[in-house]
């Protein structure tokens, strides 16, 4: 009878274990979700400069970004844009945060039946609170930088962008071919 229950609390013990992994995996999730990539490429395009510039400076401003100033001497743009948490995301991430906290309780009312029902109650913590981190974390004001390498009165303009791996994802869909913009490598293809 005492190798049962040893055995029952050991095999109770290490589903704890898991859940706890778990806890720490959902922790690892919700800080690469908000976590900031920021990425610097190199465009280029057979337009001359001003065009190329006045081209990329109205598309930003009509998705939302405001020109923050700039540097005249280094060629310079700055724009700067309030950056949300997605709905989508936090719905999720709360979710699994309510699945995982009442994953635990039920480990904690099988370890200790004297808890009666109450470490259910952690799912009513865990499943905002996750939700809450990440919303949180993920609201924050991003940066985009368009630097012009090119001399001013060049036939070709080569721009430096620095900006969320997202805008410059958006970028390369939507102005490859009014632009005429090109990179050596296509950050659709990128694996980060």
């Amino acid at each position: 009878m005492t190798d049962r229950i040893f055995e029952m609390q050991s095999a109770f013990s290490s589903t704890l274990f898991l859940t706890i992994l778990l806890a720490i995996g959902l922790g690892f999730f919700l800080r690469a979700a908000s976590k900031d990539r920021t990425t610097v490429v190199d465009v280029q395009s057979p337009l001359p400069p001003l065009e190329v510039l006045n081209g990329v400076s109205f598309w930003l401003e009509e998705r939302g970004w405001k020109k923050k100033g700039g540097n005249v001497e280094e060629k310079l743009l700055i724009f700067n844009g309030n950056v949300g948490a997605s709905t989508f995301l936090t719905i999720f991430l709360s979710c699994l945060g309510g699945v995982g906290s009442a994953c635990l309780g039920l480990v904690l009312i099988q370890l200790y039946p004297i808890l009666s029902w109450w470490p259910l109650l952690l799912s009513v913590i865990g499943a905002p609170l996750a939700g809450m981190i990440y919303r949180i974390k993920s609201k924050r004001e991003e940066f985009l930088e368009v630097k012009l390498l090119s001399s001013d009165i060049s036939s070709t303009c080569i721009l430096r962008i620095k900006a969320h791996r997202d805008e410059l994802i958006a970028i390369q869909l939507e102005l490859s071919e009014t632009l005429e913009l090109s990179s050596e490598n296509s950050l659709l293809s990128s694996p980060i």
